[in-house]
């Protein structure tokens, strides 16, 4: 009976371990595949919009010195 004491401790700490290192993966995981690229889109598109922002007020500032 004493023999089956370590083996049931060390097993739930394999078992325990094994999902907390999983959960750190899939953490990983999920910024590498979704936070990452969602934060570049991002950023690509306020850089786009400043971009389109910025044509806007030039063709605007244009049309005013025509008039």
């Amino acid at each position: 009976m004493s023999s089956l004491v370590p083996v049931v401790y060390y097993g739930g700490f394999l078992v325990l371990f094994f999902f907390w290192i999983y959960g750190i993966v899939s953490f990983g995981l999920d910024v590498k595949n979704k936070i990452v690229p969602g934060i570049k889109q991002y950023r690509r598109g306020r850089k786009r919009q400043k971009a389109k922002q910025e044509r806007d007020e030039e063709q605007d500032e244009r049309e005013q010195q025509l008039y």
